[in-house]
C-alpha cells in the first residue's frame, strides 16, 4: 500500500483549465479567497497554509506541500473539504503546538491518498464528525525516541469517523480520544508506542489490522462497548510490552485475534470496572507470549471463551498477590493441558488448572520476574509440584478444556 500511494501521487495530470498552484503565494491566495474552493496543487509547493472554510484540495503531477519547520503545514477548518493525492514533509518541532503535517476539523472531512513525512505529528482530524482518513502513508521521525515523536493520527472529538487501509510507521501513538462510534479498519501499524490509544472511545471498532513490533498493539482507557476483531498484534516486546491491554473499560468484545510473542498477551486493569459489564474474549489465538494474561489485581466478570493458548512461557500473572479466579475460563484449548477424554467429545474429563509456586516468589520479590521462562523458576515450579509442602497458588481453572485446538493455528 505505501509504495501504491506514493507512485500515485506522482502519475495524476492535471486537468485542462483547473485552477493549479504550483507556488507557495498562488496557494496561499487561493486557500485564503472567500467561499467553497475546488483547487490542485502541482510540484513541490513551500510554505504553512490555513483555510478557514470548505475547500477541496486535489494533487497533481508529484503534489507536495514542504514546510519551512516553522509550523503546521496545512490547516482547514471546513464542512465537507477534501484533501487527495498530496504529500506532506517538513512540519515544525514544537510539541506544545503540535507542529505536524494536516490538520483537519469540520463535518464530513475526507483524507485520502496522501502520505507524511519529516513531520513531528502526522495527521489530526479535530471536532472532525463524520470525517474520514483512508488509503494514506504516515511515518515519523524515527531517529527520535518514541516517547519525543507525535502522534501519527489523531482523532479528538471526531465521533462517527473512519479511518482505514492507512499505514502508520514509526510514530508515537495512534489516538482516538473523546470520540465515539469511530471505525478502525484494515490499517498496519508498526515500530511505534502504542498501535492504538483508544480514550473515552465508546462504541468503537478495531479491525482486520496489523499491529506489530509497537510497545503496545492497543490500549483501551476508560471506554465501554469496544469490539476488536480480527487483528494481528504481535511482537510488542520490553518490560511494558502488551499486545492488548484495558484500564476501566466495560463491555468489551475481542474476538479471532491473534496475540502472538507479546511480553504479555493482553492485560486488565480494573476491567470491567462492572462486574455485570462482561469483557469477553472468544476465538483468539495467545501464542508465543512470555505470559499470556496478566491482571492489576483479581478481576471479576472477564470471560475466556473457545481461545487457543499455545506455547506461551507463562498462563498467568496476578501483581498484588491475588488470582484470575475470578476470571472465567471455559472451552479454551491450553497445549500445556495433560489430561485425557476418555468419552472422545473433544472435551477434557479433567478440569485444567494453572498453579504456579514462582509466581508468589515474583509477589515478594519483584525482581525475579526479570527469570521468568528460565530453567531455575521452572525448576522451583516443577519441584513444588511434586513435592506438595511447598504449597502452590491455583491462579485459574478451566472447567471444560478442549483437547483441540478450536481453530487452525498458523505456522
Amino acid at each position: 500500500m505505501t509504495f501504491t500511494v506514493l507512485a500515485l501521487l506522482g502519475a495524476i495530470s492535471c486537468p485542462q483549465g483547473a485552477e493549479v498552484a504550483r507556488d507557495g503565494e498562488r496557494l496561499a491566495r487561493l486557500l485564503a479567497a472567500d467561499g467553497p474552493a475546488d483547487l490542485w496543487v502541482a510540484g513541490t509547493v513551500t510554505g504553512e497554509f490555513s483555510a478557514k472554510r470548505t475547500v477541496r484540495l486535489h494533487g497533481c503531477e508529484g503534489a507536495k506541500l514542504k514546510g519551512t519547520g516553522a509550523g503546521t503545514v496545512l490547516k482547514i477548518e471546513g464542512d465537507a473539504s477534501l484533501v487527495e493525492d498530496v504529500a506532506f514533509e517538513g512540519s515544525g518541532a514544537r510539541v506544545s503546538f503540535e507542529d505536524g503535517a494536516l490538520k483537519v476539523s469540520g463535518k464530513g472531512v475526507v483524507v485520502r491518498r496522501v502520505s507524511v513525512r519529516d513531520s513531528l505529528y502526522g495527521i489530526a482530524l479535530e471536532k472532525c464528525p463524520d470525517c474520514t482518513l483512508e488509503d494514506s502513508y504516515v511515518t515519523g521521525r524515527p531517529e527520535l525516541e518514541d516517547n519525543q515523536r507525535g502522534d501519527g493520527i489523531k482523532l479528538w472529538e471526531a465521533h462517527g469517523s473512519v479511518v482505514r487501509r492507512n499505514r502508520v510507521e514509526s510514530v508515537r501513538d495512534v489516538v482516538v480520544w473523546y470520540s465515539r462510534h469511530v471505525t478502525l479498519e484494515d490499517n498496519v501499524i508498526t515500530g511505534g508506542r502504542y498501535g492504538t490509544h483508544f480514550m473515552y472511545a465508546h462504541d468503537s471498532t478495531v479491525r482486520r489490522s496489523r499491529l506489530e513490533r509497537n510497545v503496545v498493539g492497543i490500549f483501551v482507557m476508560y471506554s465501554a462497548r469496544v469490539l476488536a476483531e480480527d487483528n494481528v498484534l504481535a511482537g510488542a516486546h520490553g518490560p511494558a510490552g502488551m499486545g492488548i491491554g484495558f484500564k476501566e473499560s466495560d463491555a468489551v468484545t475481542l474476538r479471532r485475534n491473534q496475540l502472538v510473542a507479546n511480553t504479555a498477551g493482553t492485560y486488565l486493569d480494573q476491567t470491567p470496572r462492572d462486574p455485570r459489564q462482561e469483557v469477553v474474549f472468544e476465538d483468539n489465538l495467545f501464542a508465543l507470549n512470555t505470559v499470556a494474561l496478566r491482571t492489576h489485581s483479581s478481576e471479576r466478570g472477564a470471560v475466556f471463551r473457545g481461545n487457543d493458548f499455545v506455547e506461551n512461557d507463562g498462563l498467568a500473572e496476578v501483581d498484588g498477590n491475588g488470582d484470575a479466579r475470578g476470571v472465567r475460563f471455559t472451552g479454551n484449548h491450553w497445549s500445556s493441558y495433560a489430561g485425557y477424554d476418555l468419552d472422545r467429545d473433544g472435551v477434557g474429563d479433567v478440569a485444567f488448572q494453572v498453579q504456579q509456586p514462582s509466581s508468589d516468589l515474583n509477589d515478594a520479590h519483584p525482581s525475579l520476574k526479570w527469570f521468568r521462562g528460565t530453567a531455575a523458576l521452572g525448576l522451583y515450579d516443577a519441584i513444588a509440584k511434586a513435592l506438595p509442602f511447598f504449597g502452590t497458588r491455583l491462579l485459574l481453572e478451566d472447567d471444560k478444556p478442549k483437547v483441540r485446538p478450536n481453530r487452525e493455528v498458523p505456522k
